[in-house]
């Protein structure tokens, strides 16, 4: 590569995926709760979509998933014993803790971290903290392992800077990238870092959604636009319209999606949008800045939800043109496939689109936009990136051939508390951080090594 690029860094789907329903306010992870699900169809469901997007030109990476069950914190919480044993106790004594302890939740590397590129960064590196996502206790245990993963396939610091999660309280609630989106006319300039929050932490009198929860605060935003060294003047803070939030939009991602020049979201999308938009177009600075606003009376708040059509992934395939990856879940919908009709045939810089079977992902909540982590790279930082990670036909194959060997196809709430599961997770997990030339990331390997 010759030129600075924006890559996809997906989350593999681990062995543990299940529907456990864990988040509230995301409909269809309730919605499901207790259905069986099909771990190894999902991993190679997300894979089919990594290889397409490589097939494409695009630069795409992997980022591997956690061990689950977690045992280590179980055993914080009290259970004791062999590893079987503390399995036993927990599915016993607190089978939903159990099943927090054994989300696979981390395939979705959308809430993995907040990536500023080294062009809008005083410093002049890359810099990545992980989201501490201390709203959901499932998702509050990631942000360690995560960390060390990033730090796996980000290790130069020549280039990449990496900082902890911020402090785990409700007051910095940070849920990562999914709130986070950067605009700019070509990848390796300057850009406008565009940080998307539910609420105010330390101010009851700003509005806040009043049946589901506000994950992002502005506080925790401000603090990682602080960390990351950003130009003030090309750095925008929005407040999400807290009636979305009360239907459903629990992260930005899920109402509105950005890539360079262009925001596509719903005229709902914000507080005070007409506002949003104006601070966006200044910090922007340039004429080219397009706004496609769908409006509730073409696509309802409720559809966009059951559809996830914000929640697609934007992608520059010229310098000109884009293509919006959507699941396949909006041809179901008849609306939202003539809306995207008529969005390819309008006059802007999205002219195709591509549907993706992410069934197995959906179900729990999550469409294309949460499955990668978008990081822009120079070429000198691209070369300093752990190689290995990087999708090519060879590691593609390799990677199927693991899931078919190490995942199950049935998986059931119940069947966390299987003792055998988590020795198939460690080995999985082993044999990956070997593909992926990652080094000991888990807590089981550093176990071992001791």
């Amino acid at each position: 590569m010759s030129k600075t690029v924006e890559a996809n860094f997906d989350g593999l789907v681990g062995p543990t995926h299940n529907y456990a329903g864990l988040s509230l306010g995301n409909i269809a992870s309730t919605s499901n709760q207790s259905a069986p699900s099909n771990p190894k169809q999902a991993a190679l469901q997300g894979l089919a979509k990594m290889k397409a997007l490589h097939d494409m030109g695009l630069v795409q990476g992997v980022l591997a998933p956690h061990e689950r069950p977690d045992v280590y914190t179980l055993r914080k919480l009290g259970f004791s014993g062999s590893d079987e044993q503390v399995l036993a106790q927990a599915s016993q004594q607190a089978p939903k803790i159990l099943a927090a302890c054994g989300s696979a939740s981390t395939m979705w590397t959308a809430n993995a971290a907040t990536v500023s590129p080294s062009a809008d960064t005083t410093s002049g590196t890359v810099h990545f903290t992980p989201a501490n996502l201390c709203s959901k206790f499932h998702r509050s245990i990631e942000h360690e392992t995560t960390g060390n993963i990033l730090k796996a396939v980000f290790s130069s610091e020549k280039h990449f800077t990496h900082h902890p999660a911020l402090n785990s309280t409700s007051h910095f609630g940070d849920e990562g990238a999914a709130n986070h989106t950067r605009f700019c006319q070509n990848y390796g300039e300057a850009g406008v870092e565009f940080f998307v929050f539910g609420q105010y932490s330390f101010d009851d009198s700003k509005p806040a959604p009043l049946r589901y929860p506000a994950r992002q605060t502005m506080e925790a935003s401000q603090a990682i636009a602080r960390r990351h060294q950003l130009n003030t003047s090309r750095t925008v803070f929005a407040q999400q319209n807290p009636e979305v939030i009360d239907q459903g939009v629990f992260h930005n991602d899920v109402i509105a999606v950005g890539n360079r020049n262009v925001l596509f979201c719903h005229e709902k999308a914000f507080l005070n949008q007409a506002q949003v938009y104006n601070d966006l177009k200044t910090a922007y600075g340039h004429d080219d800045f397009c706004i496609i606003e769908v409006p509730e009376s073409q696509i309802r708040v409720e559809t966009a939800v059951n559809s996830y059509l914000f929640n697609s992934q934007l992608l520059s395939t010229s310098d000109n043109n884009m293509t919006i990856v959507v699941p396949s879940d909006c041809q179901s919908d008849r609306q939202v496939t003539a809306y995207l009709e008529e969005l390819v045939a309008s006059n802007n810089p999205i002219n195709d689109v591509k549907v993706f079977d992410l069934r197995q992902s959906m179900n729990n909540g999550g469409g294309p936009a949460c499955l990668r982590l978008r990081v822009v790279l120079t070429p000198e930082e691209l070369s300093a990136t752990n190689q290995a990670c990087l999708m090519n036909e060879s590691l593609y194959s390799t990677l199927c051939q693991w899931v078919e060997k190490h995942y199950r196809d049935r998986l059931k709430e119940t069947d966390l508390a299987d003792p055998q599961l988590l020795v198939e997770s460690r080995t999985a997990l082993d044999e990956l951080t070997q593909i992926l030339k990652l080094g000991s990331v888990y807590q089981f390997q550093k176990n071992q090594s001791s």
